[in-house]
């Protein structure tokens, strides 16, 4: 019986320490936990509808869905590939009161000319130092790594994505924040 008795506690102990929350790693460092506030920010941002660059901050985002990108550098294959899904699919994401906002190490005048040569209006902040990429689990120096996050209205962390492949990335966050958004919406209701 005591044999037996060892054992259910030996399982039991097991059990819940497997199922302790623990840091989730990426290539890149630790990925901020779901479920909670995402990570506060303040960069240098290039919009195309203003004509002199400004900071933009997650609280800057507050009331609305979004989605924050990280990618590696402007002008590159992948990076430009995901830019412009992210641009075509802006309405969609409006329609959903949600934003985009790309984050990268380049420098601000980077981040003009390549919102300028792919016609992209949402916001591209500059984080050279990498320090917002560190607070995501999306910093390899000395570039971004190419991860997402959706935060939804009230600055908590929903959704991420980490190794992302930049064909078709917009839809996939599209389809998470349709479901989140019906989620939230029914238990509302309920």
């Amino acid at each position: 019986m005591k044999r037996r008795q060892l054992l259910q506690a030996s399982a039991l102990f097991f059990s819940a320490w497997l199922a302790r929350p623990r840091p989730v790693s990426a290539m890149g460092g630790t990925l901020p936990e779901l479920e909670r506030p995402a990570p506060d920010f303040s960069l240098p941002a290039f919009t195309a509808d203003q004509p002199e660059p400004t900071t933009l901050g997650l609280g800057d985002f507050r009331g609305r869905w979004l989605a924050l990108y990280f990618y590696p550098k402007d002008f590159t294959g992948g990076c430009t590939l995901e830019a412009r899904g992210f641009q075509k699919d802006l309405a969609r994401f409006h329609s959903l009161e949600a934003e985009a906002a790309g984050i990268s190490a380049d420098a601000l005048d980077d981040h003009a000319a390549f919102c300028d040569s792919e016609g992209l209006t949402f916001p591209l902040l500059s984080d050279p130092g990498g320090k917002v990429s560190q607070l995501y689990g999306s910093w390899l120096p000395p570039f971004s790594q190419r991860h997402t996050f959706l935060i939804d209205p009230q600055g908590t962390l929903r959704a991420r994505w980490v190794a992302v492949r930049p064909s078709g990335h917009s839809q996939e966050v599209l389809d998470q924040l349709g479901r989140l958004r019906l989620l939230s919406s029914e238990s509302l209701t309920t």
